[in-house]
């Protein structure tokens, strides 16, 4: 198999703290305070149109305006109905339009709020850190970091876990990014995912014995159009994924033997062939990210969700 590297390179200025304050969102709580005479003192939301309710003012929009900005803009517009209206206090209460996903086996997966910059070391933290086998203590017992990914905007973030977590290598802590999605997957899962083209793309549960043939069929086949002859097996870290592409079509004529499988895998079966490696490597990452990334968010929000299969480009 050849090692290859995912599309989308490490950027330096992923490693920078970022230098823009914080602005309000939807959801998100401040205490409004006016010091005067008498202190008038009030809690206040967010709403969902970005706007916030006090005193006798109307609806003020406060999308994406900083603190500074929220109490200038309250000065201003209270001037216009209580003279001498005193100084006014701004503090943030609770953070609900910034937010990042920590799932996974860690020992508090969960939504974790944003209001200072985070890396993601920080966020591992609070979220418990890696969870492990009480018994031994070892961190790679039950969390598989060659497969633990971040995807930022639909995109699937080149970061080393086992490098970070294992080797201490800093370099790949980032600064993350409101809605980034952070998975941490069991070691102990034995499965393979089929995906792309294909009648019912999922995973699969992968015996000692598992091949190729088998895995695709188990999942209904592939479906008409698919291009058998340039069949990708993806295999070891998400980084950088080791990748071998087959004829699925002579295997099943019986002019080449069947391979092998191993937990983890991922077979992916286009519509079309690629000219290079790194193309068919990309586009298996990455549906298999997405593909477990909506699975493990719907099952945050309803444990009783059924399966997801995201419908993704599979040429």
């Amino acid at each position: 198999m050849t090692e290859v590297s995912i599309s989308n390179p490490f950027d330096p200025s992923w490693l920078k703290t970022p230098t823009n304050l914080f602005t309000l969102g939807p959801g998100d709580a401040i205490d409004v305070e006016i010091l005067g005479a008498e202190v008038y003192r009030q809690p206040v939301v967010v709403g969902p149109d970005g706007k916030i309710y006090f005193y006798l003012l109307r609806g003020l929009d406060v999308w994406g305006l900083t603190l500074a900005e929220t109490k200038a803009l309250l000065e201003r517009e209270l001037a216009v109905f209580v003279k001498d209206s005193g100084q006014i206090s701004i503090s943030l209460q609770n953070v609900q339009s910034k937010r990042v996903w920590a799932l996974g086996r860690l020992a508090t997966p969960g939504l974790y709020s944003m209001s200072t910059p985070m890396t993601l070391l920080e966020l591992l933290s609070r979220a418990g850190g890696i969870a492990a086998m009480s018994s031994t203590g070892s961190v790679e017992s039950l969390a598989d970091l060659r497969h633990s990914f971040i995807i930022r905007q639909g995109r699937l973030m080149p970061i080393d876990f086992y490098q970070l977590m294992h080797e201490g290598n800093i370099s790949q802590n980032i600064y993350l990014q409101p809605d980034d999605f952070v998975y941490v997957p069991s070691s102990s899962a034995r499965e393979v995912y089929v995906l792309g083209a294909v009648t019912r793309p999922s995973p699969v549960p992968c015996s000692d014995l598992m091949t190729l043939v088998a895995a695709i069929s188990s999942v209904g086949g592939t479906v008409p159009g698919a291009y058998q002859s340039h069949v990708a097996i993806v295999r070891g870290s998400l980084s950088k994924p080791r990748i071998a592409v087959v004829n699925y079509r002579d295997i099943l004529r019986g002019k080449a033997t069947d391979i092998l499988l191993e937990p983890r895998d991922i077979v992916y079966v286009p519509v079309s062939p690629w000219s290079f490696l790194d193309r068919y490597a990309t586009y298996a990452v990455e549906t298999f990210v997405r593909t477990v990334a909506a699975n493990a968010g719907a099952r945050t929000v309803d444990a009783s969700a059924a399966p997801v299969s995201p419908s993704v480009p599979v040429n």
